[in-house]
């Protein structure tokens, strides 16, 4: 049996409108929804120039699968956070800026821990901040766009 605990994850980015009806299915195929309550999610409750945050309790291995593939199949970017399970893994914080992605070890409020190991690792205090800077990653609004050109600009 999977160890099951609760995560959060906020998403941005253009999403092509005919990959809506994938996107909604991903969401729902991995039990998402935009309260801790879990109403099924759709499409109708899109935000309008933010990020899209997403949440669900009980959450196998702490990672929702669909979703983040998606998100990385789409250059979508995206936070996760997800609560750790005792005796099995602690809780962490996924970022994926469109390009790579980047874990980090956080407390279950969610704040960033360096160990003495990540300390020596990184080097300099700049380097350090660095990596909480990493950790921040600022998610930008979700827009849905006509159709996303090879150059990766907007243009319908």
């Amino acid at each position: 049996m999977a160890d099951r605990v609760s995560v959060a994850i906020k998403l941005g980015g253009q999403l092509p409108r005919s990959l809506l009806a994938d996107f909604e299915a991903a969401i729902i195929s991995d039990g998402a929804s935009t309260d801790w309550q879990g109403s099924e999610f759709t499409v109708a409750e899109l935000p309008i120039d933010q990020p899209l945050s997403l949440m669900a309790n009980e959450v196998a291995w702490g990672t929702f699968e669909a979703i983040e593939q998606f998100c990385r199949d789409n250059q979508l970017i995206f936070a996760r956070w997800a609560g750790g399970c005792a005796g099995s893994f602690g809780p962490e914080r996924l970022v994926f800026n469109g390009i790579e992605e980047m874990t980090f070890a956080v407390t279950d409020d969610d704040e960033v821990m360096i160990s003495r190991d990540d300390v020596r690792r990184l080097g300099s205090i700049a380097s350090i901040e660095t990596h909480f800077a990493a950790a921040d990653l600022a998610v930008p609004a979700l827009v849905i766009v006509e159709a996303r050109q090879p150059d990766g600009g907007n243009h319908g």
